[in-house]
């Protein structure tokens, strides 16, 4: 009789990594922008633009570097995020560099300011460094988990960013800017907003069970105790002296918009939408009534063409040729270079910039735009289900939540929905704050999910799984 032992062990099932499929959607994310590139130079001077080598291969140097980073560092991250934002930051480029073509707008800087500076550099460079900030976050941040330990001192941070424009002259009647000598101007709440996301989510991690609880129920929702309304009644309050002291609407609707769908996700009570949409309202109508900036706003989105008759100056002017340049642009659009969406003025390459994609490239192109943006944040929020941990759900969720009301409120108050914020498009318009932040927002992301999806190590050898079979002569 002869014993043989065989030993079984029953491993993880590897997940496939996904990394080629991001590089193949990295090629069709450079070559899209690179052929827009062509034929706004096409369009506007029929012929192809002398920096368009340089452009594409820069772009694509950036979209290479990136994805062997992610391939190095976060071998099992979404295949999808860093594509998509490539995608919009090369087309964000090339809109910026058509309307420095213009004439019309060089001829007006160089009637306010002696010169004309060209954006579409800038805007190259300010990729540049999001990107590398994009690759320090997936170098450094081994564990998104790590954050949890800095809960207060981010809410402190954030608040620090969120006042110090206070102190600083206002630009277009918001204070939302702080003047750094040789660096120009910075926007601190771009950053804010993902800080702000890591303090909610730690304190809400640990606060959840306490804020789920409910007192009574009325009208089929539960109401909230009352001690338990001191949160959602301070971060309130500091939007509400955020929208006062720097007649900022934008940033004010997206912090406390932010509190309150990461409040939701944490205890799965409708009652707190309804009290935030309620306190939101009330908030805004009142600061409205008093603040000269926040209303004229107010006025221009409720009759626009009312208040460009009598005032062509500021948000009147603009929300008027938005709508006008949104009409002109129709289903398909006038072309890349063909429109006239750069008699809005000095906006047009910020958060007006959507004014250029509908009449360019028209209802269709609008339409593309913001699929996009919407499947970043559907990205976000897969990324938040599957993550292991109450913390990286819910940071994952308000980082999506975040650029999705930032989206929200730009989109919205060029196209009329809502009064205009002043907020700067992601990716898309200029802006070196933001595009450097938000390149920080998807590194996170990449960060979380790669844990989420990373395979469980494989389990130490049991003796249960060691079979004895006996063979017998």
């Amino acid at each position: 009789m002869s014993v043989v032992t065989n030993t079984t062990t029953i491993g993880a099932i590897d997940a496939p990594s996904r990394r080629n499929t991001e590089l193949a959607l990295l090629v069709f994310a450079v070559a899209i922008p690179v052929f827009a590139y062509a034929n706004v130079g096409l369009a506007m001077t029929d012929k192809l633009p002398s920096g368009m080598l340089g452009y594409g291969l820069g772009l694509g140097l950036l979209a290479g570097v990136s994805h062997l980073v992610v391939r190095k560092f976060a071998p099992y991250a979404d295949p999808l995020l860093l594509p998509l934002a490539t995608l919009l930051n090369g087309l964000g480029l090339v809109l910026i560099w058509r309307l420095d073509q213009s004439p019309r707008l060089i001829q007006r800087a160089k009637g306010l300011f002696g010169a004309f500076h060209p954006d579409a550099p800038k805007q190259l460079l300010y990729t540049a460094l999001g990107i590398a900030l994009f690759i320090a976050v997936l170098m450094l941040l081994k564990d998104h988990r790590i954050l949890q330990r800095y809960t207060y001192i981010s809410m402190a941070a954030a608040l620090f960013l969120l006042i110090l424009p206070m102190f600083f002259p206002a630009v277009n009647g918001a204070k939302i800017w702080i003047s750094i000598p040789g660096l120009g101007t910075i926007q601190p709440g771009e950053f804010a907003k993902i800080i702000i996301a890591v303090f909610f989510s730690g304190y809400l991690m640990v606060k959840r069970d306490a804020l789920a609880l409910a007192s009574r129920r009325f009208m089929g929702l539960y109401l909230p105790r009352g001690r338990d309304l001191g949160p959602i009644l301070v971060v309130w309050g500091i939007s509400i002296l955020i929208l006062v002291f720097e007649t900022d609407l934008g940033t004010s609707l997206l912090f406390f918009g932010l509190f309150v769908v990461m409040l939701y996700v944490a205890t799965e009570r409708t009652s707190w939408i309804v009290f935030g949409l309620l306190m939101s309202a009330a908030g805004a109508v009142a600061v409205a009534s008093f603040e000269p900036h926040v209303q004229s706003r107010v006025n221009a989105w409720l009759d626009p063409f009312a208040c460009y008759k009598t005032d062509k100056t500021g948000a009147c002017e603009q929300i008027g040729q938005a709508i006008m340049s949104f009409g002109s642009g129709g289903t398909l659009g006038t072309g890349l270079g063909q429109g006239n969406s750069d008699l809005i003025g000095f906006a047009a390459n910020a958060d007006f910039i959507l004014s250029t994609v509908g009449e360019e490239l028209g209802l269709a192109g609008m339409m593309a735009i913001l699929l996009i943006y919407g499947l970043i944040v559907e990205r976000g929020v897969r990324t938040a289900l599957a993550a292991r941990d109450p913390f990286g759900k819910l940071l994952a969720i308000g980082l999506s939540g975040a650029f999705a009301l930032q989206v929200f409120v730009v989109a919205g108050g060029v196209m009329g929905l809502i009064p205009l914020t002043g907020m700067t498009m992601p990716f898309l318009a200029q802006g070196g704050s933001s595009v450097i932040a938000n390149w920080a927002l998807i590194g996170i992301l990449i960060r979380i999910s790669d844990t989420a999806r990373r395979p469980a190590p494989a389990p130490a050898p049991s003796p249960d799984a060691e079979m004895t079979q006996v063979v017998r002569p």
